[in-house]
């Protein structure tokens, strides 16, 4: 008769534990997290065999079942397994086995092995979500590149400000990706260290091979301390704070859009494949697809504060419910990110700014007030405040004419200038130019301007950024790929025993 779990508890779970708690556990774990216990076994047997506890022979057998393992091998089942999977997989393996081998999972516990097959879930995940950031950020810039000279009207406290492009809106909302993506990476290799070989909270007994172990998961590093490694649930916090944070940038750019969409606005357009309907009003054409990537972002931020509240006021040690419920919605985030991305990208990749009714707006208001000022004090040394209060009657004065910015008034603006006690000559050349909707693209000089060829310089340079990363992103993928060859390499040496 094989041996009881525990000697602790004589009985099994009850029906609501397991049907409500241990079963979707193992359920989820199954599907997620199945690929990493298999390899982390693998690893530890390496050492067993090794340390010299386990020989080859006997590890080749272990290793032949631990790879039969698949979804359908496993079951939970609480009067053998106590519907626990690291129980599952052992019990697995030892009713194949033609003997027993007694060194086997001497010295382990199941909170590194349960933390360290958490961590290689998620930085795969986080992988797989900065391959979604960097299309996204391509195809963003991408449309710059097609819109970088066409003037459109800039936004400050919801009214029309300066003149700028669609190109230069779009690096801007470029760059902070970027920054997100450099953040992103750098985040990975801080949560990239291995928890295997700590033990319960304090370590282990056996001269486990730490470093070897965490080299042949693909991990930068062992944790050094093996409280951490099986306390800290932080790196769970990181990677949804960050996707919290994200979530507000991407919120404030579809809403963007959602206004430039509107009936009143009319700036851009999606296709009809992109597009929805009214089922009252023949005469609509909607865009719900910028209000679900708007609601969806709500969620990251929704799914972070969980994760806070699951782990703060619990003590600083291993506990269920900061490594299993307080992560229950981890993968739903991972999820909704990944969603995020690729409705975005499908956005921008069909994204087209109408022309004719930006340059509308643009020749409708008067975007050069803030040129005239700087000219009046450039060319007449007029104290710039007073150059100012000086443009601002210039273009109230045309306002309740009922003209526009191109009918030029250089005597009423010799009036106004006249009226704050200067006397200025004929001023006809100032205005010849500075409600000009192109000319208020290129008088702008300094860098990160919208200037379209300093939108082209920018472009060029996120172009490089998003490469460099994507090389990064490549290089830490490449380690976990050179860690499961050298497993395969070891798998062989013990076959060819």
């Amino acid at each position: 008769m094989r041996e009881k779990l525990t000697g602790r508890i004589s009985g099994m779970p009850t029906h609501p534990l397991h049907e409500e708690i241990l079963e979707p556990q193992f359920a989820y774990e199954v599907e997620n997290l199945l690929p990493a216990y298999i390899q982390i076994e693998l690893v530890m047997l390496f050492e067993y065999v090794r340390m010299g506890y386990i020989p080859k022979p006997e590890a080749q057998k272990i290793s032949d079942l631990l790879l039969s393992i698949n979804h359908d091998t496993l079951t939970a089942d609480p009067t053998k397994n106590m519907s626990d999977i690291a129980f599952a997989i052992e019990r697995t393996v030892e009713s194949s086995l033609p003997a027993s081998v007694p060194a086997w999972h001497m010295d382990r516990s199941r909170n590194d092995f349960q933390a360290c097959a958490q961590v290689m879930f998620a930085r795969s995940e986080w992988l797989e979500l900065m391959e979604g950031l960097q299309t996204l950020i391509e195809s963003m810039v991408v449309l710059a590149e097609r819109y970088r000279e066409m003037p459109m009207p800039g936004y400050t406290h919801y009214q029309t400000a300066q003149i700028i492009t669609p190109g230069y809106y779009l690096t801007a909302i470029a760059e902070e990706l970027l920054q997100t993506f450099t953040r992103w990476v750098q985040l990975y290799d801080e949560i990239n260290q291995c928890p295997l070989g700590s033990g319960a909270m304090s370590g282990t007994e056996l001269d486990w091979d730490r470093n070897r172990l965490s080299g042949l998961l693909g991990f930068r590093q062992p944790r050094s301390n093996a409280l951490v490694a099986v306390a800290s649930r932080e790196w769970v916090l990181r990677i949804s704070s960050e996707c919290s944070v994200l979530s507000v940038l991407l919120s404030r750019f579809v809403t963007d859009l959602i206004q430039w969409g509107n009936s009143e606005m009319r700036l851009i357009d999606l296709p009809d494949e992109l597009s929805g309907i009214s089922s009252a009003m023949p005469q609509k054409k909607n865009f719900p697809i910028l209000e679900r990537i708007r609601g969806k972002s709500a969620h990251l931020s929704a799914f972070h504060l969980d994760m806070v509240l699951g782990q703060r006021n619990t003590p600083f040690t291993n506990l269920v419910e900061v490594s299993k419920e307080a992560g229950t919605h981890l993968w739903t985030l991972f999820q909704t990110c990944k969603s995020l991305f690729r409705l975005l990208t499908v956005v921008t990749d069909h994204l087209s700014f109408k022309e004719k009714e930006m340059l509308a707006i643009c020749q409708r208001d008067f975007f050069g007030g803030f040129t005239l000022a700087n000219r009046l004090t450039m060319r007449e040394n007029i104290p710039y405040r007073t150059s100012q209060v000086i443009a601002g009657k210039y273009i109230m004065s045309l306002i309740q004419q009922g003209l526009k910015p191109s009918d030029k008034h250089p005597q009423l603006l010799r009036e106004k200038c006249a009226e704050e006690g200067f006397e200025v000559s004929d001023l006809s050349d100032i205005l010849a130019d500075v409600f000009d909707v192109q000319g208020n693209l290129y008088v702008k000089r300094s860098t990160g301007s919208t200037h379209p060829e300093q939108v082209r310089k920018r472009l060029m340079v996120q172009k490089d950024r998003v490469q460099d990363l994507d090389r990064e992103r490549r290089r830490r993928l490449k380690q976990l790929v050179t860690a499961e060859t050298e497993r395969k390499r070891l798998l062989q040496e013990l076959s060819s025993t």
